[in-house]
C-alpha cells in the first residue's frame, strides 16, 4: 500500500497562484508515477497532469497546460503541483494518485484538498 496526503487547498481570487503538495508513504519503493486529478461540484473526476517518478518526465491535460507545472521531491516521495492564472473553472477537489510498478492505472488515492476560485 502506498499512503497520500494532499495539502496546500485554499481559496483565492482568479489570476493568483496556489501550491499543492502530496506526500507519500508506505510502499514508496513501488511508486511508478504520481497524478493529479481533479473533480468539480456536479462533475466527472478529470486528469490535471502526472509526473514518472523515476525520470521525471510530465503529462499536462489541454486545459491547464502552461499554467499548471508538476514537480517532486524524490528525498521525501512528495509531489507538487504549482497552480499559476488560476481561474474560477479551476476550483474543484483536488485529488493525488500513484501508479505503482508493474500497473497501468492509478490504484492508490489521497483524500482530496479543496481548491475554490473566485471571480
Amino acid at each position: 500500500q502506498v499512503q497520500l496526503v494532499e495539502s496546500g487547498g485554499g481559496l483565492l481570487q482568479a489570476g493568483g497562484s496556489l501550491r499543492l503538495s502530496c506526500a507519500a508513504s508506505g510502499r514508496t519503493f513501488s511508486i511508478n508515477a504520481m497524478g493529479w486529478f481533479r473533480q468539480a461540484s456536479g462533475k466527472e473526476r478529470e486528469f490535471v497532469g502526472s509526473i514518472r517518478w523515476s525520470g521525471g518526465s510530465t503529462y499536462y491535460a489541454d486545459s491547464v497546460k502552461g499554467r499548471f507545472t508538476i514537480s517532486r521531491e524524490k528525498t521525501d516521495y512528495t509531489v507538487y503541483l504549482q497552480m499559476n492564472i488560476l481561474k474560477p473553472e479551476d476550483t474543484a477537489v483536488y485529488y493525488c494518485a500513484v501508479s505503482t510498478i508493474g500497473s497501468s492505472d492509478y490504484r492508490f488515492w489521497g483524500q482530496g484538498t479543496q481548491v475554490t476560485v473566485s471571480s
